[in-house]
């Protein structure tokens, strides 16, 4: 039978763990799930962690944390005390997995972090996987660089954010460049410079690359912008506004002006606030509004002060969930991605909200109050966010109806057997065969699932330059082998119910005849091509076997489609505009080994160009500047006998 495992690191899971299975039939049976739960309950002890519900197939139904396991988990036996979702729940459960913890705080955390990882059906999901942006302040080089970043923090440097989206943080940081001057490029771009660039001459940039400013000013510029991002505009704002006085009373008003326009972009960024949060601090607003078994949450991200945006968020799976329950689960899910500020005000007290706090406190590693506003400015907020959540859900419900019935006509249009719950949608893009590169965009019932946009290289030999169909037939074949190896079963949400194929007959028959010989015969695929004149409004829909249809000019099913179509062509024109502008800054020297930056200017000065780097002799590779003897065998060796 086994014993519970041991507490796990909260940041890093530990994936040992006693799992207790009792074999039962694969179909929903109460009886057997109450079997396989009392099993368990026979060596549970009486401390703090987490529980796993799992179904036959060992898929994750439930993540559930307890102060007390085996007071928590023998709740789930008295099944005429759960509503009907914990019944169902009970009913597929086979096996259980239990992780103990130092405490109840360590196991909520621990909650969430599975949650997200596992995202299982029976729990309240926060829909949102996309990870927030933030603005980084690199500190890892002489002259630090501001940009724009997602992800893991590997970086070194001071992280400013949550942002709401990335039009948010582009905003914020076109303003900060008119304000403080920091470099946005890469660091390759900086050490190959030898004229400022366009930044510098719009004003937004002053040039470190070709000293146009000294490492102890420049040093000023970014302690600035820290002061500003960490809250201090007004220390900030009084500088500049010293530093513009000094320069018009020593009647340097070139200088002057230069300040003006700084200032200009600082009172920009003040004024352009949605919401006044001066004097908050750093403090994230939430508020819920339900209607009909739906939940929308609202957030406002205030950080020095200053709002850095706002964002709608609609829970998965909240129906017959007590709010307070919503809430704690969203917030939890919420933080495993954004770290905690000082201050969380909500509009309702989440369920154990000083437990909350606790597990908070330990994901931020300082003190996290959770409020719940009842005057002053604060409560001011509130009813902001709260009028926000209502009317974001109102909208909400609203699209979903229309949506609704989009998907509906589509599903009859197409002739499938069902609403489909993913869409896949492929295009290709290139230039005289060149770059050539495959894109696929994924949508559902709710909106387009960026996190499951793909693009595909083309690098079949075989496939000639331009030939859309070959290259759709790479493009399908590569994408099923891959969910035929890692999805065969098909219960991880990762097969489409419809393929919608940019093309007509030929290009329908080309990714059928792929499908046929992979042995999937059930996924539907549809052609969109334009109509006569390449009119939009006037597309015709392709299905298998060469019937075709056409919508009324005004039909929404028929934007709708177009939306599709027309997102998937946007995402693989922008792959393929990265790939084309990376061909054309890469060169063959950066394969070289020891070839840097430096070294790669001094040759291409030398020489020119690679090329002629490439077909130089020896003997001429030693005469060019900054290269040894030992290098310059090391240039021809590679060019000459396949590096």
């Amino acid at each position: 039978m086994g014993d519970v495992t041991d507490p796990p690191p909260i940041d890093r899971f530990n994936e040992e763990k006693s799992i207790y299975t009792v074999q039962g039939s694969e179909a929903p049976d109460l009886e057997a799930g109450v079997a396989a739960i009392r099993n368990v309950l026979e060596t549970l002890p009486v401390r703090p962690g987490v529980y796993r519900m799992q179904d036959a197939r060992g898929d994750v139904l439930y993540v559930g944390k307890a102060r007390a396991l085996k007071n928590r988990v023998a709740n789930y036996t008295q099944v005429t005390r759960l509503p009907k979702r914990l019944q169902r729940m009970v009913a597929q459960t086979r096996s259980m997995t239990i992780v103990t913890t130092n405490s109840e705080a360590e196991a909520l955390l621990l909650e969430a972090q599975l949650i997200k990882r596992y995202r299982p059906p029976y729990n309240v999901l926060l829909r949102d996987d996309k990870s927030f942006p933030f603005i980084l302040l690199r500190e890892d080089h002489d002259f630090p660089r501001i940009q724009k970043h997602r992800g893991a923090r590997r970086a070194k440097g001071q992280y400013y954010g949550p942002f709401a989206s990335a039009g948010s943080v582009t905003q914020t940081l076109n303003a900060l460049q008119k304000l403080f001057l920091l470099r946005s490029c890469t660091d390759r771009f900086f050490a190959n410079r030898s004229r400022p660039c366009l930044l510098h001459q719009i004003k937004r940039c002053s040039a470190p690359c070709v000293d146009r400013i000294s490492a102890e000013d420049y040093a000023d510029l970014v302690e600035d912008a820290k002061a500003f991002l960490g809250g201090k505009s007004t220390q900030v704002q009084k500088k500049l506004g010293e530093a513009m006085s000094a320069a018009a009373e020593a009647m340097d008003y070139e200088m002057a002006a230069v300040f003006r326009d700084r200032l200009r972009a600082l009172t920009f960024i003040q004024g352009s606030q949605a919401i006044n949060a001066e004097g908050l601090g750093d403090a994230d607003i939430f508020a819920l509004h339900a209607k009909s078994g739906v939940v929308g949450i609202q957030a406002f991200f205030i950080r020095g002060g200053q709002n850095w945006g706002h964002r709608s968020f609609f829970p998965a799976h909240t129906a017959d969930v007590p709010e307070d329950e919503v809430f704690t689960s969203f917030l939890m899910q919420f933080y495993e991605e954004v770290p905690p500020p000082r201050l969380v005000l909500v509009d309702r007290e989440p369920a154990e909200c000083a437990l909350l706090a606790v597990a908070l406190a330990e994901r931020a590693g300082r003190k996290v109050q959770v409020k719940v506003p009842q005057r002053g400015e604060q409560r001011g907020l509130m009813d902001q966010a709260r009028r926000n959540a209502r009317e974001a859900l109102d909208r909400r419900m609203a699209e979903s109806t229309t949506q609704g019935r989009i998907m509906q006509e589509m599903t009859e249009l197409f002739e499938l057997d069902g609403v489909p719950d993913r869409i896949e949608v492929y295009d290709n893009s290139h230039i005289m065969g060149t770059n050539a590169i495959g894109a696929m965009i994924v949508a559902g019932p709710e909106g387009f699932r960026k996190s499951g946009y793909r693009k595909f290289n083309i690098r079949n030999p075989e496939t000639a330059p331009g030939d859309d169909f070959a290259m759709m037939r790479e493009v399908l074949g590569r994408r099923f082998a891959r969910l035929e190896k890692e999805d065969p079963e098909r219960s991880g949400g990762e097969w489409p119910n419809l393929l919608l194929i940019d093309g007509g007959k030929g290009q329908v028959t080309a990714v059928c005849n792929v499908l046929e010989e992979m042995g999937v015969q059930d996924v539907p695929v549809v052609g969109i091509s334009k109509g006569p004149d390449r009119n939009a409004g006037r597309e015709h829909f392709h299905l298998p076997g060469g019937r075709e249809s056409m919508l009324p000019p005004n039909s929404p099913l028929l934007f709708y489609l177009q939306r599709l179509r027309d997102e998937a062509h946007r995402f693989a024109i922008g792959v393929h505009r990265t790939k084309r502008a990376a061909n054309f800054t890469s060169s063959p020297l950066d394969d070289v080994p020891g070839i840097g930056p430096a070294r790669k200017k001094a040759l291409l000065m030398h020489f020119g160009t690679a090329k002629a780097v490439r077909s130089a002799s020896l003997t001429d590779l030693e005469r060019a500047p900054g290269v040894s003897k030992g290098m310059a065998k090391v240039i021809h060796d590679f060019f000459h006998s396949g590096g």
